[in-house]
């Protein structure tokens, strides 16, 4: 059996994004009690810079590469087919590195998308990816905004398995059907003043994980948010659940370990 690992797992983070020095930052978190990052992607141009960080550390950034369902952030727009030419090859060329493909999903938010067939060119690019992940017998990093039940209905209409369902803003009620799916929900620090809290108080523990989504959900809003603010995930996790905190950090850690299997070889631990 895997022995049981003290510390944290951020399994949703933007370690790549410009808000950060990479290096820096990184270097930084591995001493803070983290045991693993999964950095995840956004778009094709970011792929080479998440995979060179991973090799720069070995065994504390995990690579999930994949096309996120919002593209040009400053004039954001729906996912498209064509926006995955560019990133199918290099998640080939990567496939033996990549723990999860991800950031992929749906999202419905009106200034993103307001049509049917946006909608559509988002299912398309999902489910593209979902049968990637299938193929290559890895999990999905879902983003899910404005989307919760659209896209736990789409993930289980095309027998995904295996789904980290990062910052849900969905009905309790609907991410219950995704842990009937066997799918896991993380909780990011934003958790302090979001209505996610009714999601902690009924998804349970055993159906747990932890992020950051840094630079984004940080405890206070506009804020540059940073991995070690895992701890407070984890801190308000306990308290809504009334368990001891050790408890937390030992389920998600493991929750995190059965959901990318991969970890297990890739962490130094």
């Amino acid at each position: 059996k895997y022995k049981p690992m003290q510390g944290y797992i951020d399994c949703h983070c933007h370690i790549s994004a410009e808000e950060f020095d990479s290096s820096a930052i990184i270097l930084f978190h591995f001493q803070a009690g983290l045991v693993a990052l999964l950095a995840v992607a956004e778009h094709a141009g970011e792929f080479e810079k998440i995979i060179q960080l991973s090799q720069r550390f070995p065994g504390f950034v995990m690579p999930c590469l994949g096309v996120h369902p919002v593209q040009d952030p400053a004039q954001p727009r729906g996912a498209l087919p064509e926006d995955l030419d560019a990133a199918l090859p290099l998640i080939e060329k990567y496939k033996e590195h990549i723990v999860a493909i991800g950031e992929v999903g749906l999202d419905f938010t009106p200034r993103v998308v307001n049509s049917d067939a946006g909608k559509v060119g988002q299912r398309q690019v999902l489910i593209r990816q979902a049968e990637i992940a299938k193929q290559l017998n890895l999990p999905l990093n879902v983003h899910s905004r404005s989307a919760g039940r659209p896209t736990i209905h789409l993930l289980k209409e095309l027998g995904v398995e295996n789904a980290l369902l990062h910052a849900f803003d969905g009905k309790p009620s609907v991410a219950m059907e995704g842990v009937k799916a066997g799918y896991f929900f993380s909780i990011p620090p934003s958790i302090v003043r979001s209505d996610q809290q009714k999601l902690v108080k009924q998804v349970p523990l055993e159906s747990m994980c932890l992020e950051t989504d840094a630079p984004a959900l940080g405890p206070e809003k506009q804020v540059r948010n940073v991995p070690r603010n895992i701890t407070i995930s984890a801190e308000y996790i306990a308290k809504i659940k009334g368990v001891p905190l050790e408890k937390v950090i030992e389920v998600t850690t493991q929750n995190a370990l059965h959901l990318f299997p991969k970890l297990k070889t890739f962490i130094k631990a």
